[in-house]
This record gives structure tokens, C-alpha cells and sequence, in this order.
């Protein structure tokens, strides 16, 4: 194997691309499946998954060839335009059911998610406002005036996952009450069952207006691909209450955007989006930046491990072409010995210890070289020496390895697309 294949990340997030750009990347997420096939389906992509947020968008592969996949990936999303809506054990979940998830990607995102899990732990980095819902609320909070930030009229548009971070998170800040437009009234309601602390009020969507009307701080976070706020509709409304200094905030956690760019041209509106959320991290920016410290270290130690265990990959057809040239050796050795011995000399228990007798000088022999094979980190030996070692191996025995693995793979690839 001259050449290994590549894991790579192809994508875009808040720190490099505002809201604009990113929501064009949008697909409903029952596109999902479709979208991973698609990759998988392409020339030079052997395994993909696609990770987005309101943050970011990514999609990872294993590329068979580094330069020939990026490029096919990069001309995919241009003609796709969207997004996948997603978390990182969605990705796992949708990705396997797709098959587009092979060993690769499925051990990358489950050490993300356990190296996830151990940093929270071991730092407490997701204390404060890190996340989109909780900096959403404390932008809000820091918007009004500070006597009335907790008596202010509050208004979720959507009852998800995301919405009902919202939620908590008011009510962690000491909100009483909330009114909620969502599509259907079941989602409020078991919401409402789990926070006892603070009053739920529903309104159906036709609502939406109307309730939007009531508040002083709006927070929209549905999957809606279009605005459910224009212009012309924060026009129609009333001027904010005293609470809200008589302004009305829009906070927009959503993306695509629920509303749109022309409302903050209203002299009583105020919109933020998740690309204004900076503005809240940044006020805990030197506590965070101590902890993402510690988190890098942890994240290097995984990521060394991560790394091991993949290289480890690059021996395994050398190891499995040599435990099985070993054993047609032992095969016809075995064959040799039992026609000479004699079928009235060979009782079971005689053929068992003739076997076991050849099984254990194979294994003991074998010890050795595929000691020398082993790449998993718990020895000094580096990369390079292991890949020398399997290369001389390959040459001693013929065993055929060094032959394109790649080259193997992307024809075959090509000739199942094509027919």
C-alpha cells in the first residue's frame, strides 16, 4: 500500500463564513440519507458523513485519492446547495442505516463523542454560555433593561430540541413565564410536563402574529426554509413595552433564517442571529480559552490514539497474508507427515498432538514478525519502522500486498458506477 487512503473534512462554520453563506448550504433533513449515498456513490469516496448545525457544516470522507476526492466532494455541495440537519450521534445512527458509514468514520465519531463526554468532565467547559440556546438567552437578558429583563414578555416560535434549550435555560435564569406557537400542541405539552418551574403557555402557529405582538423578546428556532418574519409583519405590530425600552428583540437561532435581514430595518426591531451570539461568548472568552487549553491536551492524547489505532490498518493485509501463507505451509507439511505415518499409527489422539505440535511452532514463529507489525502505540517502535518492517515482509515471503489496494478499490468504484 504506497498510498493510504485519507480521511478528510470538507466544510464551513460560524468562524468562517456568516449566516448568509451557510444557510445556502441548507437540505430538510429528510434528505439525509439521500445526500450520504450520493457522496458515497462518487469516484473517489469510499465512506462519508455530514455533520451540520446552526454553527457549522462538514462533511467527512475517506477519500481514495486526496486531491480527486476533495474535488468531487467541493462540486457535490455546489450543486446541492444545503443542508442536513443533524448531532454528532444522528450522524452515527443515519450514516449506518445509509452505509455510507465504514469502520473509519464510525470509529472517528465515537472517539469524538467519548473524547466529547471526558472533556466536559474533566474541564467543565460547558459551563456558561458556550452553547447556541443558553448564549441566546443571555444575549436577550443582556439587551434589556436590566430592572425588567426577567418580567419581560417572552415568545418561542418552535418546540424542538433546540427550542426547548431555550426554555431551560430561561428558566435556569429565573423566567416564570413563556409562550409557545409550535405547529402542534404535543410537543408544548410534554415540555411542559418535564420544567415545572416555569408556566408554558401554547398558541397554535396561526397565532404567531398575534402572540409576537404580546412579547418583548421573540426567539424563533423552527426548521422553516422560508422567513416567518418580514418586514411588513414587525411593521403591523405595535411598539415594544416599557420592559423592552419600547423595542422588540428578535432572537434568531435557526438556520436557515426565520427571520429575515429587512426586519432590523424597523426602527422598534432589534434581530439578532446566531453569527451575533459572539458577542455573549466573548464576555466568557478568558475562562474559555483556559479550558479549551485543557481540553486540546486531552483532545491531542485521544486524537494519538485515534491515530494508532488507523495506522494499525495499514499492516492488517500484510499480518492476514502471512498467517495464511504460514498456515498452507503447516497444511501440506501436515498432509506429507500423516501419508508417511500411516493410517494404523494415526489415532485421534495422535493426529491432535501432530496438529497441535505444528499449530504451535507456526504460532511461535509467526510471534516475532507480527510483533514487529503492531502499531497501536504501546511500544516505541514509530510508524515509519512498522511500515518498513511490512514492506521487508512483503518482499521475503511474496505476499503480494504492495500491489495498489487504492488503485483496486477506485476501479471498483468506477465500474459500479458506470454499469
Amino acid at each position: 500500500m504506497k498510498e493510504r487512503s485519507s480521511i478528510a473534512v470538507i466544510g464551513l462554520s460560524i468562524h468562517t463564513a456568516p449566516v448568509e453563506m451557510r444557510e445556502k448550504l441548507a437540505v430538510p433533513e429528510a434528505q439525509w440519507s439521500r445526500a450520504v449515498g450520493e457522496l458515497c456513490n462518487l469516484n473517489h469516496i469510499e465512506e462519508a458523513a455530514v455533520l451540520s448545525t446552526c454553527n457549522r457544516m462538514e462533511i467527512y470522507v475517506v477519500a481514495l485519492s486526496w486531491h480527486r476526492g476533495i474535488r468531487e466532494v467541493m462540486d457535490w455541495m455546489s450543486k446541492v446547495k444545503g443542508r442536513i440537519l443533524a448531532q454528532v450521534k444522528q450522524v452515527i445512527k443515519i450514516g449506518q442505516a445509509s452505509g455510507g458509514l465504514g469502520k473509519n468514520i464510525d470509529r472517528l465519531f465515537k472517539d469524538a463523542i467519548s473524547t466529547g463526554k471526558k472533556v466536559r468532565t474533566e474541564t467543565s467547559i460547558s459551563s456558561g454560555a458556550v452553547s447556541v440556546s443558553s448564549a441566546a438567552v443571555e444575549l436577550a437578558l443582556m439587551k434589556l433593561p436590566a430592572s425588567y429583563s426577567l418580567s419581560a414578555s417572552m415568545l418561542l416560535i418552535g418546540a424542538g430540541k433546540m427550542g426547548k434549550l431555550v426554555i431551560k435555560h430561561l428558566s435556569a435564569k429565573g423566567c416564570k413565564r413563556i409562550v409557545v406557537v409550535n405547529r402542534s400542541q404535543e410537543k408544548v405539552d410534554a415540555i411542559r410536563e418535564e420544567l415545572s418551574d416555569i408556566e408554558i403557555i401554547y398558541r397554535p402557529l396561526s397565532e404567531m402574529l398575534s402572540s409576537a405582538a404580546e412579547a418583548d423578546v421573540v426567539f424563533t428556532s423552527t426548521a422553516s426554509e422560508m422567513p416567518l418574519f418580514l418586514k411588513e409583519h414587525v411593521e403591523s405590530l405595535p411598539p415594544g413595552s416599557q420592559r423592552s425600552g419600547g423595542l422588540r428583540l428578535f432572537v434568531d437561532i435557526s438556520v436557515p433564517r426565520n427571520v429575515g435581514s429587512c426586519v432590523s430595518e424597523v426602527e422598534t426591531a432589534r434581530v439578532y442571529n446566531v453569527d451575533d451570539l459572539k458577542e455573549v461568548v466573548d464576555a466568557n472568552k478568558e475562562d474559555r480559552l483556559r479550558k479549551a487549553m485543557e481540553a486540546q491536551t486531552i483532545i491531542a492524547q485521544e486524537l494519538k490514539s485515534f491515530e494508532a489505532w488507523r495506522d494499525s490498518l495499514e499492516t492488517v493485509p500484510t499480518i492476514k497474508k502471512l498467517r495464511s501463507y504460514a498456515e498452507r505451509i503447516k497444511s501440506a507439511e501436515l498432509e506429507k507427515c500423516m501419508q508417511k505415518m500411516g493410517e494404523d499409527v494415526l489415532t485421534k489422539k495422535v493426529r491432535r498432538a501432530v496438529e497441535d505440535l505444528a499449530s504451535g511452532i507456526v504460532n511461535k514463529l509467526l510471534h516475532g514478525p507480527l510483533q514487529h507489525l503492531r502499531c497501536d502505540g504501546s511500544d516505541s517502535r514509530t510508524l515509519d519502522e512498522t511500515l518498513e518492517n511490512m514492506h521487508a515482509l512483503n518482499r521475503m515471503f511474496s505476499l503480494d500486498t504492495e500491489k495498489s489496494i487504492l488503485e483496486q478499490k477506485i476501479k471498483a468504484k468506477v465500474e459500479k458506477v458506470q454499469s
